[in-house]
């Protein structure tokens, strides 16, 4: 199919169009021109996939099968991610301006998500329970609920479909998955591979689509559990569909995050640390600690480290190999954030360096890495902007550097540099986070669950908690006695 004919859903196995035949365009963020058509799926086009989808659950093409034979064929979808890691890297690259040894890198770590959960798959047990009726056998098993609805944004689609996908899979759960409008192909190629590694048709499914899309797949009757990932106030319209069904929560929802950095750190790691956790992915990443608060004595001499670093950083088109910093995804996100910096600086903050667009190519979305100091309550500082931005504050001790790191409605994840082991176990104790780094920053593994709270969300993905959200308990009581059953009106 050439990129000038529509790319087609995925719904039962079958390659389809738009019921209605509608398209969307593909933008490519560094020359800010599209570049591919994708097909529009309506409400009646998710209707059909989510039937389709409870229909091959309810048959036992997946769910029937042994869980050791559910995690042999995810096993074989992981070494198919492996195989095809260039071509999914170069696709997201494309969509999103993501930098290609960034989605390289990620791609090649993705296939230990369906690694970690294929092997858990002939694990997941159920319990016996000593009741106190001695002719009762009591236990329980784990089953898988049936439709799983999996809402993903742009920013690295491939893996933060992967964390839900794998554990939902290996459960025995069908799946169909709304993509972002604007970055479609890389799931799409996903679904593709889900077949050939010998995932039955129907199993997975992509819907593509805008907010209309989203909203009927989120609020159809049939699904039984929602995993979404995405802005708060999105996730509120997704709380409200859920209500129709009742279906099963968890919300990755980004944050604000702060990295504390104190006078006894090591300051190059510190340095290192705020860079890579603010600017990779040219901030675009739901973990970004774009509020970096420094002690004072040392904080002129950290800001002073970091602009030395941005003013190497070269911006340019991400397939490029001398690259380090890639487009903003969307043109909208750029104005978004142009206009929080403007206000920012009317407010009084002070830009240290960037701030203004960057022409790097011609008709490109390109923000440069930008330092902003002061202005603690202006919009800058408290909301997500997804962009290269940080914004600076000075703290006395840890009693404050506590308080500006928890003045956030926002709590997933926080940074703490220090040498003081008991002062980070503290920090750690009191910052309000779903995910604390120490000394480190970004690090992440399948092993380990992940999530917020607050407008950071809720639930949990990855790690042994990241399975049980995808089961539900049944409990089974068996009678071994071999005299008459008592009288039921009395039975305790």
């Amino acid at each position: 199919m050439s990129a000038d004919d529509p790319h087609r859903m995925l719904i039962g196995g079958r390659w389809v169009p738009g019921g209605a035949g509608g398209w969307f365009e593909s933008f490519d963020p560094a020359t800010g021109e599209p570049w591919c058509r994708v097909a529009e799926a309506t409400p009646s086009d998710v209707d059909t996939a989510v039937r389709t989808a409870d229909e091959v659950f309810r048959s036992g093409a997946w769910s029937g099968l042994s869980a050791t034979e559910r995690g042999a064929r995810v096993t074989r979808l992981a070494r198919l991610v492996e195989t095809h890691a260039e071509e999914l890297a170069a696709l997201e690259t494309r969509e999103t301006g993501k930098l290609l040894r960034e989605t390289r890198a990620l791609l090649a770590y993705v296939p230990r998500y369906y690694d970690y959960y294929a092997g858990l798959a002939d694990k997941l047990e159920g319990a016996t329970f000593p009741v106190d009726k001695p002719e009762m056998f009591v236990y329980s098993r784990r089953e898988p609920l049936g439709v799983v609805a999996i809402v993903v944004p742009w920013n690295s689609p491939n893996y933060l479909t992967s964390v839900k996908l794998a554990p939902a899979l290996i459960a025995g759960n069908t799946v169909v998955i709304k993509p972002s409008e604007h970055a479609s192909l890389p799931i799409l190629r996903l679904a593709a591979l889900c077949a050939e590694a010998g995932i039955p048709d129907g199993v997975v499914n992509v819907v593509t689509g805008r907010g209309e899309a989203g909203a009927a797949l989120c609020g159809h009757p049939l699904v039984r559990r929602i995993a979404f990932t995405g802005g708060p106030e999105t996730a509120r319209k997704v709380v409200e569909s859920s209500a129709a069904n009742f279906a099963r929560l968890s919300l990755e929802l980004g944050g604000k995050s702060p990295n504390l950095v104190f006078a006894d750190a090591d300051l190059d790691d510190a340095v290192t640390g705020i860079v890579a956790g603010s600017f990779a992915a040219s901030g675009q990443s739901c973990v970004a600690g774009t509020r970096v608060l420094l002690q004072e004595g040392i904080a002129d001499e950290v800001v002073e480290r970091i602009v030395a670093r941005m003013d190497g950083i070269r911006i340019g088109p991400p397939a490029e190999a001398g690259t380090e910093m890639g487009p903003i995804a969307l043109r909208s996100q750029l104005d978004h954030i142009s206009a929080a910096v403007d206000a920012a600086r009317a407010d009084g903050a002070r830009v240290i360096t960037g701030g203004q667009r960057a022409e790097v190519a011609p008709g490109g979305w390109f923000f440069p890495p930008t330092v902003v100091t002061g202005g603690e309550h202006t919009r800058l500082s408290r909301e997500e902007l997804f962009g290269p931005v940080i914004s600076v504050f000075r703290f006395r001790d840890e009693a404050e550097a506590v308080r500006l790191a928890n003045d956030t409605t926002y709590g997933l994840a926080a940074g703490i540099w220090t040498k003081d082991l008991g002062r980070a176990h503290r920090i750690a104790r009191d910052v309000r986070a779903g995910i604390v780094w120490v000394n480190t920053y970004r690090a992440s593994s399948p092993m380990v669950p992940f999530g917020g709270r607050g407008d950071s969300g809720y639930g949990s993905e990855a790690g042994l908690e990241g399975v049980d959200s995808y089961l539900q308990p049944k409990v089974v009581w068996v009678n071994l006695a071999t005299t008459p059953m008592p009288d039921p009106f009395v039975m305790r």
